[in-house]
């Protein structure tokens, strides 16, 4: 079982939301807004899309909780503040996770970067002033029902901000470095995080689950060992221990790539940023079928 987030993970963490919305904030104010971040959004775009986020992490943290203690379950509003997406946030997966966005951002239509940078470090603002009250291992309402500390979702949105700045970066031509230890962040305490709490509906998929039982143990110089196991369809926090299938070595900065489909497997063990072996290597690819992210 993994230990409790310790005061100084949760200080982190909180650290890294600051400091990483300041300088996504100042990237934005410097960079041609209408230049295309990705093959679907522009500056601006990317911009307004952290801004849902931001926002919606904000009411999430300064709500109220229910009894059984899980923040952000029991306002106008929920996750979003849109009472049209209340509907779609229980029942999103990660393949669906497109059509949230799209919903969300048609009701952000500001797209002056000046105001979403102010929006952004105002909502960083308003978290940062939440989690003064709040424990780091405090479950969230999240998406498909799932649930995730305060802790990881703050590691989520440090994510988040980490990638985009990169995609505005590399289309401008603008600096961008992403520290290896804020990026371990996102695995120590939102992927383990979300799985220790449940996934709820988040990762269902169609067609049957794969049977059996499939164990990945993950290293890295900046988080400690830990160890997740895919049994029937269900993925759980496990032991490292001897009937380990695969080893995972990575680089955080790259792993996060990866995952967010920004850099290719085959590139990133080519360059040695991620290492995998084992008993049955092979084992890691219906794992990661089953615990993916979008891209």
């Amino acid at each position: 079982m993994l230990p409790a987030v310790t005061a100084a993970k949760w200080s982190a963490v909180r650290h890294c939301v600051e400091t990483t919305g300041d300088r996504f904030a100042e990237l934005l104010l410097t960079v041609p807004s209408e230049a295309m971040a990705t093959a679907d959004w522009t500056v601006t775009d990317t911009a307004a899309h952290l801004v849902t986020l931001s926002g919606s992490y904000a009411r999430m943290l300064n709500g109220p909780s229910d009894p059984a203690g899980v923040i952000g379950s029991a306002r106008p509003g929920g996750l979003t503040g849109v009472p049209a997406l209340e509907e779609i946030i229980p029942a999103t997966t990660v393949d669906t996770l497109a059509h949230l966005n799209e919903a969300a951002m048609a009701h952000i239509t500001e797209r002056g970067p000046r105001t979403l940078a102010a929006r952004l470090r105002d909502d960083i603002a308003a978290i940062l002033r939440a989690c003064d009250d709040l424990g780091p291992d405090d479950p969230v309402h999240w998406l498909g029902d799932s649930r995730v500390p305060v802790a990881g979702l703050l590691a989520n949105l440090a994510n988040e901000l980490q990638i985009h700045g990169r995609d505005i970066a590399r289309a401008t031509g603008a600096r961008w470095e992403v520290a290896p230890a804020d990026a371990a962040l996102f695995f120590e305490l939102f992927l383990l995080g979300v799985t220790r709490h449940g996934h709820g509906r988040l990762l269902d998929r169609h067609g049957p689950e794969r049977p059996g039982r499939i164990a990945v143990e993950f290293h890295s110089r900046h988080t400690a060992p830990a160890a997740m196991v895919l049994q029937d369809g269900r993925v759980t926090i496990g032991e490292p221990r001897w009937d380990i299938d695969v080893k995972v070595f990575f680089e955080p900065v790259t792993l996060n790539l990866v995952l967010f489909g920004r850099m290719s497997r085959t590139r990133a063990i080519l360059t040695g940023q991620v290492a995998v072996w084992g008993r049955r290597p092979w084992l890691l690819l219906p794992f990661m079928r089953k615990m993916r992210l979008p891209s």
